[in-house]
């Protein structure tokens, strides 16, 4: 299985391992950076040069052979799960793509079809109930995580702590995990682990979100799509990012962590 969704940079300063939706565009582009003294032009998720990642065949066995050692300081970065969803929700399903077509061609007809779900009109510009919309939107992304039907989860809305696993079965072992919500904080912290070609001025870093403007603007506070059933939806799907990444499932409200991660506990449960 090897090492999916790692990026690492090519002076092998540090690995990073991808979670959708989780500043991953902005990371990305601070590896890039610190390497480069640039940063990439476009999409860093399009880079085929500049970066390792464990999708470029040449640098797996790179990528393996640092890992596997433990050669170099390795990180992930984590967020709210209620958040998280919703922001997949509006940027992969309501949104356009780069492309200029919809996410995954057909699938966002069929979810129309299939569930009712509405996304504002072939430009994502029209109002429509957004709150209806994405509790629709749920239920389907608890089918495909349940279920696996009508298709496989989607790596947008798949549990963080199985993108954040298969690093640990395969032999890797986390230095860091930080938290989208305390981003500076934690991404300091492994900047300043870390010796990198080029020195990495965070205050100066702009915020690369690749999704922004895809789709419609958020028109209610987070905790205003999640109602008793939603609540209890998203915890049958997300249960163990909310315990190993200490995030409160009481209230949709509380973007925060409520305690410190706890590494030997996240080797421990995810290593199995």
């Amino acid at each position: 299985m090897g090492f999916p969704g790692v990026w690492m940079t090519e002076s092998e300063s540090v690995v990073y391992r991808v979670v959708p939706k989780c500043a991953c565009s902005t990371i990305g582009q601070i590896m890039y950076y610190s390497d480069h003294g640039r940063f990439y032009d476009g999409d860093i998720h399009d880079s085929s040069e500049g970066l390792h990642k464990w999708a470029q065949d040449h640098s797996q066995p790179l990528i393996e052979a640092n890992v596997t050692a433990h050669k170099s300081y390795a990180f992930t970065c984590v967020r709210n799960p209620y958040a998280r969803i919703l922001s997949s929700f509006f940027d992969k399903i309501c949104g356009i793509q780069r492309n200029g077509g919809r996410y995954r061609g057909n699938m966002v007809p069929m979810l129309m079809q299939k569930y009712g779900i509405e996304v504002g009109g072939d430009d994502g510009k029209q109002p429509f109930d957004q709150i209806r919309s994405f509790r629709r939107f749920l239920l389907f992304a608890r089918d495909t995580i349940q279920w696996r039907r009508p298709m496989d989860p989607d790596i947008h809305w798949s549990a963080m702590s199985g993108h954040v696993s298969t690093f640990v079965v395969n032999g890797g072992r986390y230095d860091k995990i930080f938290w989208t919500e305390k981003f500076g904080e934690g991404m300091q912290q492994v900047l300043d682990a870390i010796d990198t070609p080029h020195a990495v001025d965070l205050s100066a870093i702009p915020r690369f979100n690749e999704s922004e403007g895809h789709g419609p603007k958020r028109a209610h506070p987070v905790e205003d799509y999640f109602d008793d059933l939603s609540m209890h939806l998203i915890y049958e799907m997300y249960k163990r990012d909310f315990d190993l990444f200490k995030y409160d499932v009481t209230d949709p409200a509380n973007k925060m962590p409520i305690a410190e991660i706890d590494l030997d506990e996240v080797h421990a449960k995810l290593g199995g």
